[in-house]
């Protein structure tokens, strides 16, 4: 099955060359370092040999997110340089606001997969420690790694039971593949059982890394945030198509005890917010598709957020707050947006009932009264309404408790690595 995959990448070549020219035509690459992932003439290797280099692969700003305080943490003792590959663009944008000043911290983009692109890359770099972060499992660089006897770790390891099934069905490559891991920390328990269905070797839990990630309050504009203040606010945000729509009907229930009402929605992809505006006009609902850096207008109901990267200025105000891709079925398999940067900002969460995505770390927030489920726009209408009631004062124990959790994940982790750093 090896063999297979890796005659697939070499005569699939030339059309994945195609498919990244395309993206770079259609912006979804890189202009000027696309190149980074096709050819090693382009790779750019500036390693200066003069401490261990420690290498992170992440695919997206989720996971590039996560690994943020390990890499300061790791940087305090000064004996380590880092390079970190990341697949998107957005990516490369978080690593450029993070790290840019930083010499000892280097990014570049991941190479294909390609057997004689990874032995220059490996040959050229030479990392004294590997780290793929989540679920980027790619095998051609995992057996390079492996005979160049170079510490192999699989960090925040996810796996599902969709992606255990689908390794499944190739059993003994499964087994070859997750051997080359010297050390699995696992995302989740889940994650742990899966990966020891698979023979993997050395497995340890700590929690999600996710909960170690920074949160940056971003603040508002003075207008915008007088505005907020002065009426009853809640937000919904990463809503995927379906639930929008809940959310002005939850709106709707509202208005009924609160006419100062505003509903805020960020929605996961904003090239939908015209039509969002257009459900609310079906609804006579007064809204305003709001860009970044523009001013609330006065008597809007409904706020819709056309921008990226601002969503903490609002959950930072709304401590109220509906997190989506979480009522849609279909979505089930992969249900739920991340809800630590909300809990983190001391918000009262709610969701629906599909969160496979971040399953424990909801659980967890269930326990400790932080996130609720929901299932009907009556429901939901009900809570925020009483949330609205009262003031919006912040549990400080409970973000407390999820900041001294992510310390210890952190410190976890930590010292595993340092202990095969310092070997």
């Amino acid at each position: 099955m090896l063999t297979i995959y890796r005659c697939f990448i070499n005569i699939f070549f030339p059309l994945i060359v195609i498919i990244i020219f395309l993206r770079v035509i259609f912006n979804k690459e890189d202009k000027l370092r696309f190149k980074e992932k096709l050819f090693f003439s382009s790779f750019n290797i500036v390693k200066k040999f003069r401490r261990k280099l420690i290498w992170f692969h992440v695919a997206s700003i989720g996971e590039l997110k996560s690994i943020i305080p390990l890499i300061k943490k790791l940087k305090e003792d000064n004996n380590f340089d880092f390079l970190i590959t990341t697949v998107t663009v957005s990516s490369a944008q978080l690593f450029n606001k993070e790290f840019s000043l930083q010499d000892n911290i280097t990014h570049r983009f991941f190479p294909i997969d390609k057997p004689s692109l990874i032995k220059k890359f490996l040959e050229g770099w030479k990392p004294n420690l590997t780290i793929f972060v989540d679920s980027e499992i790619w095998p051609n660089f995992l057996f390079e790694i492996k005979k160049r006897k170079i510490p192999l770790i699989l960090l925040n390891a996810r796996i599902t039971k969709k992606t255990f099934q689908r390794w499944n069905l190739f059993p003994t490559l499964a087994k070859s593949v997750f051997n080359n891991f010297d050390l699995c920390l696992a995302s989740s328990n889940e994650s742990k059982k899966y990966l020891k269905k698979m023979n993997t070797n050395k497995i340890k839990y700590f929690g999600n890394l996710k909960l170690t990630a920074e949160s940056k309050i971003k603040d508002l504009n003075v207008e915008n945030i007088k505005i907020i203040n002065t009426q009853k606010t809640w937000c919904a945000v990463s809503t995927h198509e379906g639930e929008d729509i809940f959310c002005l009907k939850t709106h709707l229930e509202i208005r009924k005890n609160f006419e100062d009402i505003v509903t805020i929605i960020i929605p996961r992809h904003i090239n939908r917010v015209v039509k969002i505006k257009s459900e609310c006009k079906k609804m006579n609902l007064k809204s305003q598709i709001l860009s970044e850096g523009e001013l609330i207008k006065r008597g809007k109901e409904i706020i819709i957020i056309n921008s990226y990267g601002v969503m903490s200025k609002y959950l930072n105000i709304c401590k109220s707050v509906f997190i989506g891709k979480s009522l849609i079925k279909k979505l089930e398999p992969v249900g739920g947006q991340n809800p630590i940067e909300a809990a983190k900002l001391g918000c009262k969460i709610y969701h629906g009932p599909y969160v496979n995505n971040f399953k424990e770390i909801y659980e967890l927030l269930n326990q400790y009264k932080i996130s609720e489920k929901i299932n009907e726009v009556s429901e939901l209408s009900h809570k925020l309404t009483t949330d609205l009631m009262g003031s919006k004062k912040i549990n400080n124990e409970k973000i407390i408790f999820i900041n001294n959790l992510g310390k210890k994940i952190l410190n976890d982790t930590y010292k595993e690595l340092s202990e095969i750093l310092y070997q």
